[in-house]
């Protein structure tokens, strides 16, 4: 038993160590793809963010050149007047304050009015806000113009820099596989043109974004045409079409023109003197448009525009985003109502100059996030940072299959090895009551041979003086021999068993033959060991049964009664029959110390003896009960041991009728 311990101990270190290497890796391959597909899910968010993102710088690089003042004429048909621009009843969208021109004076237009000066009541906060926001602008240019032709004012290098150079995170997602997401989503470093165009544009367009106005006499039109003449204006007006150069130098000198200083200019009200505006009497002209860029007004205002540079003028239009109501647009939009917001958490920040100035949060709280993915969206947007983060990564399907398999193969792996543990014990203690079983069968074959031998010797050595002693003496030989014929019998009936070979022969009969002749061969044995011998007969009908068996059953069962009860106060053996719905019972009950409670099952098993003292000082084979069950259970009955409630116990055999 040892030696199996030990190699059902080996067998099962051997499988349980691949078995846990190819759990663990299952596991791990599990946490990858939940984390792969978290994150897949959450490049896809961010993906469709910067696609509507995309989406408005488009639109607004879509624009024509004088949609930005109140009056335009996108066909260049010259009948066409006064018309006015769709953007004048912005701002239509919540996070879009109002578009503005920021012209090459720094005085600036709006589509939302007409003048300036004659402002509606309704919108003349969001208007002066626009001309406080022109006038900030303008400082910000005059600081930052010699760098403003590569980058935004405001975007610090080194964020610039971090949207180029933030490293992919890599995943061992199982969809790599199969598709290369590299191509279809490579990460941008700017939304819309990434260069500088140049369309045309017609003469009346060229006149609008400057807010010249056209000589309104038809003769004067047609007197200018018929002549080919050069255009030419005059007056004191703000004009977007005065020289770029003189302006330079006006920030280089501190002074304007007319003498004014340098803080004048930055407020976007410098007057310049009156003078003639020429412009070459062509059909249309070249517009130079520069991709979006965004510069912070205030920490919740950001100016995003292009650079529209015509005949020389530079001319910069574009739109006031309110950022705080754009984050939460964005916010509202694409993550708050998405299920991924019920176990993951979204940051959008706004940075300026590297500092954070605006934050939001949605969706769950994440202490010690395990997934946190981040974003810095391209220009011009590349104010905005979002960062995505994940405590509890939701978990895979296949996570509870392989939960279920890895108990249900651990469970049928103990259970083969416990089975196999069994067998193999099962085995090994009848291979050990076998042996016992022989050398029980030998000695219980040795005693009444040797008893018959002695007797034998004492007849023929005329011990037996008298004629009732040599009776005696034969009395006793006559016993021991009954007693051999008996063993050897059970043993032979014990081998027919085993190999199927008895055959049985069920009659209708009277139970009380069998109890007579059982009485008559075991009468004298009772009476030499002093037991009392009763029956209670309580059916005297007749049913099948096979009379050898049931004779043989009986005697067995009253020897074993015999055996263990010698020790008992009272010797009394009560042999009861009766019918009891559609059986025979037949109880055999003694006084002796019974059966312990773990054995009461056991008992009945093959060459099974319970271990006490009582059984070590007795003989016998282990087969006496094993013999009954065999027998009773092959002509259809069944058998059980119980012990009494006072001394002793009770066997007792169901016969079907």
């Amino acid at each position: 038993m040892k030696r199996l311990k030990l190699y059902i101990l080996v067998f099962f270190v051997s499988i349980s160590i691949p078995l846990a290497w190819f759990v663990l890796r299952t596991y791990q391959s599990l946490d990858q793809e939940e984390m792969a597909a978290l994150r897949y899910f959450a490049d896809t968010l961010f993906y469709e963010m910067e696609k509507e993102l995309e989406y408005i710088v488009v639109k607004e690089e879509g624009r024509a050149v004088d949609e930005y003042n109140y009056y335009y004429s996108p066909t260049g048909n010259n009948n066409v007047k006064n018309t006015r621009s769709p953007l004048s009843d912005a701002p239509d969208i919540l996070y879009i304050l109002g578009y503005i021109q920021n012209n090459p004076d720094g005085s600036f237009h709006t589509p939302m009015v007409e003048n300036l000066d004659n402002t509606p009541t309704d919108i003349k906060d969001i208007v002066s806000r626009l001309k406080n926001i022109n006038n900030v602008f303008n400082i910000k240019r005059t600081v930052s113009y010699e760098r403003e032709d590569t980058r935004e004012a405001s975007i610090p290098k080194s964020v610039s820099e971090k949207v180029q150079k933030l490293p992919e995170k890599k995943s061992s997602w199982f969809g790599e596989k199969y598709l290369d997401f590299s191509r279809s989503r490579k990460s941008k470093d700017k939304l819309g043109q990434e260069e500088k165009r140049v369309e045309r544009v017609t003469k009346d367009q060229a006149l609008n974004i400057s807010q010249y106005k056209m000589p309104t006499a038809p003769s004067q039109v047609m007197a200018a045409k018929d002549a080919d003449e050069e255009v030419t204006a005059t007056g004191n007006e703000y004009s977007g079409i005065s020289d770029l150069n003189s302006y330079d130098k006006k920030v280089d000198a501190g002074k304007g023109n007319d003498g004014t200083n340098k803080d004048n200019y930055q407020t976007g009200y410098v007057k310049e003197e009156a003078k003639s505006i020429v412009l070459p009497n062509k059909k249309d002209y070249q517009a130079e448009l520069a991709p979006m860029q965004s510069v912070f007004i205030t920490d919740d205002e950001v100016f995003i525009f292009r650079r529209v540079v015509i005949n020389k003028r530079i001319y910069r239009q574009g739109f006031v985003l309110v950022v705080s109501k754009f984050m939460k647009y964005l916010v509202d939009s694409h993550f708050k109502d998405q299920p991924m917001a019920r176990f993951a958490g979204l940051s959008l920040k706004a940075n300026n100059r590297n500092s954070m100035i605006k934050d939001i949060h949605s969706g769950a709280d994440n202490f010690k996030p395990k997934f946190i993915l981040d974003r810095i969206f391209p220009h011009p947007f590349s104010f905005l940072q979002g960062t995505l983060a994940c405590e509890n990564v939701p978990r895979s399907e296949g996570r509870k299959t392989l939960n279920i398999m890895m108990i249900v193969t651990a469970f049928v792996i103990l259970l083969g090895l416990y089975a196999i543990y069994r067998s193999a014990s099962v085995e090994v203690e009848l291979s050990e009551r076998r042996q016992t079983f022989v050398s029980s069968v030998t000695h219980e074959l040795k005693t009444p041979l040797t008893n018959i031998r002695m007797y034998i010797e004492m007849i023929e050595q005329g011990v037996a003086r008298d004629m009732e002693r040599e009776q005696e003496y034969f009395r006793i030989i006559g016993s021991e021999s009954s007693r051999l014929s008996r063993l050897i019998n059970n043993v032979l009936e014990f081998s027919k068993l085993e190999k199927n070979q008895r055959i049985f022969d069920l009659q209708e009969g009277d139970f009380n033959e069998v109890v007579k002749e059982v009485k008559d061969v075991m009468q004298e044995k009772i009476r030499q060991e002093g037991f009392i011998f009763k029956v209670n007969k309580k059916y005297t009908g007749v049913f099948k049964y096979d009379r050898e068996v049931m004779i043989q059953v009986l005697i067995n069962l009253i020897e074993n009664s015999m055996k263990f009860g010698k020790g008992a106060p009272v010797r009394k053996i009560t042999l009861t029959v009766m019918k009891e719905r559609n059986s025979m019972k037949i109880s055999l009950s003694d006084t002796g110390q019974g059966i312990p409670a773990f054995a009461l099952q056991k008992v009945f098993g093959d060459f099974y003896r319970v271990d006490n003292s009582l059984t070590r000082t007795t003989g016998g084979t282990g087969i006496g009960l094993s013999l009954v069950k065999k027998f009773i259970t092959s002509t259809g009955g069944s058998v059980h041991a119980s012990n009494n409630n006072g001394a002793g116990c009770t066997i007792t055999i169901a016969l079907p009728v």
